[in-house]
C-alpha cells in the first residue's frame, strides 16, 4: 500500500495453467507469469497437493532443528540441475540469495570489490542493489560498495578489470532479465571462468530469472559449459511460493554461524519447491521450453514491427517499432494478454514452462492484429 508500483487495472482472483482470471470473469494469456515466477504454470495440482499436504503436517519451525525436506530437496536439485557436486543454502529471496554469495565471496577471499556486468539487475536490497547497474533504485548508502561495471561480453574488459586479485566476485546474469534479454556468451562466461580462476576471484552466476528451466538448460550458464563457484536461483524455484537459494561448489567450506535466515527452507517452501522439480521431471518441462520457445522465436521474427528478437527458452525479448507502452496497453485492451517489457522498446516474455504452440500462434495472430 506504500504507492512504490505502477499497477495493472486487473485483479487476478483464479488462475490455472498459462490464464489466469479477473473478478468480472474476463481469461487473461499470461506471457509473464509474475515475474518469470510462474514455471509449471498456474495452480497446478500436484504442487498444490504438496503444500497443501506438508501443511497439514507443519508448516514452519526455524532452522534450529532438523528438516528432511531439505535434504530432499538439494538431492532432486543437484539430480535435475547435473550440479552433483554443489551444497545447497536455502532462503526466502532473489536478492538474498545474491546478499548470501556475495557476502561468501568476500569471507572467503578477504576482498571486497565485486566485478558486475552494464544492464545488469539482481536485486533492491544493500548489497543486492549496489551491483545492479541502475543509479535511480540505489540509496546514498549503497554506494560505499566496491563496485565496477563492465559492458556484457566485453572480453577485453573483463581481462583488463581481471588483471589483478583486487576482486572477490565477479557476478553475471546467466541471461539478463530486466536488462533486456541480454545473452551471457559462451565464451564471455569461459573466459570469467578462466580469469578468475587466475586470480582467485570467485564465479558468481546469477540464475534467478534464467535458470529453473527456462532457457531450456536447467542454468542458462550450461549452454557455455563452465562450473561457476555458487548458482543464485528464486523466482521458478517455488512457482510462486517465497523460496531461494544458492548452490555453493563444495570447495568452499561451509562454518558455523557464517550464514543464516530464519525464514529460509521452511517445511512449505520445500515442498514448494519438490514439487517443482517433480512437476518439471514428469513433465519434461525443460525440453518443452527449448523446443516451444525455439518455434516461439521464429515466428516472432516474422512478425511486422519486430526489429530483433533475443534470448533462449522461453525467455525472450523483443524489440518492436513502437513503444511498448503502446503496444502492451493493446494487447492487453484487445486481446487479453498480459507480457512484460524492458527499456522503451522491448518487450519481454516470460511464460510459464508448459506454454504451448497453441499459445504462440494465438499470441502471434494477437501480434499482427495489434
Amino acid at each position: 500500500m506504500f504507492e512504490v508500483y505502477n499497477l495493472i487495472n486487473i485483479e487476478p482472483v483464479r488462475a490455472e495453467g498459462m490464464y489466469f482470471w479477473d473478478k468480472e470473469g474476463n481469461k487473461y494469456l499470461d506471457l509473464y507469469g509474475g515475474h518469470a515466477v510462474i514455471s509449471i504454470g498456474h495452480t497446478h495440482p500436484r504442487y498444490v497437493a504438496g503444500i497443501t499436504e506438508q501443511l497439514e503436517k507443519i508448516g514452519f519451525y526455524s532452522n534450529s532443528v532438523e528438516n528432511h525436506l531439505q535434504g530432499e530437496l538439494e538431492e532432486k536439485l543437484k539430480h535435475l540441475s547435473g550440479c552433483m557436486d554443489y551444497n545447497l543454502f536455502l532462503c526466502n529471496s532473489g536478492a538474498e540469495a545474491n546478499e548470501n554469495a556475495l557476502k561468501l565471496a568476500s569471507f572467503v577471499t578477504g576482498r571486497a570489490k565485486v566485478l558486475a556486468m552494464r544492464g545488469a539487475f539482481h536485486g533492491r536490497t544493500s548489497g543486492a542493489v549496489a551491483v545492479t547497474d541502475n543509479s535511480e533504485i540505489r540509496a546514498s548508502w549503497n554506494m560505499g560498495h566496491q563496485v565496477k561495471f563492465i559492458p556484457l561480453n566485453d572480453e577485453k574488459a573483463l581481462e583488463r578489470e581481471l588483471a589483478s586479485e583486487e576482486y572477490a566476485a565477479v557476478i553475471i546474469e546467466g541471461i539478463q532479465g530486466v536488462g533486456g534479454i541480454r545473452v551471457a556468451e559462451p565464451a564471455f562466461l569461459q573466459l570469467a571462468r578462466e580469469c578468475c580462476n587466475n586470480r582467485g576471484t570467485l564465479l558468481v552466476l546469477d540464475e534467478i530469472q534464467s535458470g529453473y528451466g527456462r532457457s531450456g538448460q536447467f542454468f542458462a550458464h550450461r549452454y557455455a559449459g563452465i562450473k561457476p563457484d555458487m548458482i543464485t536461483m528464486a523466482k521458478g524455484m517455488g512457482n510462486g511460493f517465497p523460496v531461494a537459494g544458492v548452490l555453493v561448489h563444495e570447495w568452499i567450506e561451509a562454518r558455523k554461524g557464517i550464514l543464516g535466515t530464519t525464514f529460509g527452507g521452511n517445511h512449505l517452501a520445500c515442498a514448494a519447491a519438490i514439487a517443482v522439480l517433480d512437476v518439471m521431471q514428469r513433465e519434461n518441462l525443460m525440453e518443452n521450453a527449448l523446443q516451444v520457445g525455439e518455434y516461439f522465436a521464429e515466428q516472432l521474427r516474422g512478425l511486422p514491427g519486430v526489429i530483433e528478437v533475443r534470448g533462449k527458452g522461453l525467455m525472450i525479448g523483443v524489440d518492436i517499432d513502437i513503444p511498448h507502452i503502446i503496444f502492451r496497453r493493446r494487447l492487453l485492451a484487445n486481446y487479453r494478454i498480459i507480457t512484460g517489457y524492458s527499456g522503451k522498446n522491448t518487450l519481454r516474455l516470460l511464460p510459464p514452462l508448459c506454454m504451448r504452440k497453441e499459445e504462440v500462434d494465438y499470441f502471434t495472430e494477437s501480434f499482427k492484429g495489434n
